[in-house]
C-alpha cells in the first residue's frame, strides 16, 4: 500500500494504530545504523532511505524524472510490514549472510522475495539483525554495486 504522505512524520501519522510503534521502532533502528551519506524521505509512497543527489548525481536510472538511488524502504502493507533492501538483492554474499543469520534472531520462518523481507508478526521484527544489516554496506559500496549492475 503506497501512501500520499510527503514526509516521514506524515507517513507515520497515517498508519493504522497497530502499525505505528512497530514502524517507528524499525525506522529508529534504520536511522541509527545506516552509514553516513544516506538520507531519509518518502520514496515510492514509503519511508525511503537513499543516496541523495549531492552524493550520487546520476541517481536511479528508471523513469523520466531524476530519482535518488534507493537503498532501503519500509512500508506498512495489508498483511505485513515490509523492509525492502536493495543491497540484499544486488549482493549474493549479503543475501546469504542475512539468510544464515535470520534464524538466530527470529523464531519465525524467513518470508522474503528478491529484496522484500516480510514481517507478518509486526511486533516480532528482529531489530538487532536489521541494525546489523543496515551497517553492512556503505554509500560508496552501494554505488559501486549499482553501477556494476547497470553497466552489464
Amino acid at each position: 500500500m503506497t501512501s500520499k504522505a510527503t514526509t516521514p512524520q506524515e507517513y507515520l501519522e497515517q498508519l493504522p494504530e497497530d502499525r505505528i510503534q512497530p514502524i517507528k521502532d524499525l525506522r529508529d533502528i534504520v536511522l541509527k545504523n545506516l552509514p553516513d551519506g544516506f538520507e531519509e524521505g518518502i520514496l515510492y509512497g514509503m519511508l525511503g532511505y537513499y543516496v541523495p543527489k549531492h552524493n550520487y548525481e546520476p541517481g536511479y536510472h528508471v523513469g523520466k524524472e531524476w530519482t535518488p538511488l534507493p537503498f532501503i524502504n519500509i512500508a506498512s502493507q495489508k498483511n505485513f510490514i515490509a523492509l525492502y533492501h536493495s543491497g540484499i538483492y544486488a549482493s549474493p554474499e549479503l543475501m546469504e549472510w542475512f539468510k544464515e543469520q535470520f534464524h538466530r534472531h527470529s523464531k519465525y520462518k524467513l518470508d522474503m522475495g528478491k529484496s522484500c523481507i516480510r514481517f507478518k508478526k509486526v511486533n516480532e521484527i528482529p531489530l538487532e539483525l536489521i541494525a546489523e544489516l543496515c551497517r553492512k554496506m556503505t554509500v560508496k559500496e552501494w554505488i559501486a554495486i549499482y553501477e556494476t549492475a547497470i553497466k552489464k
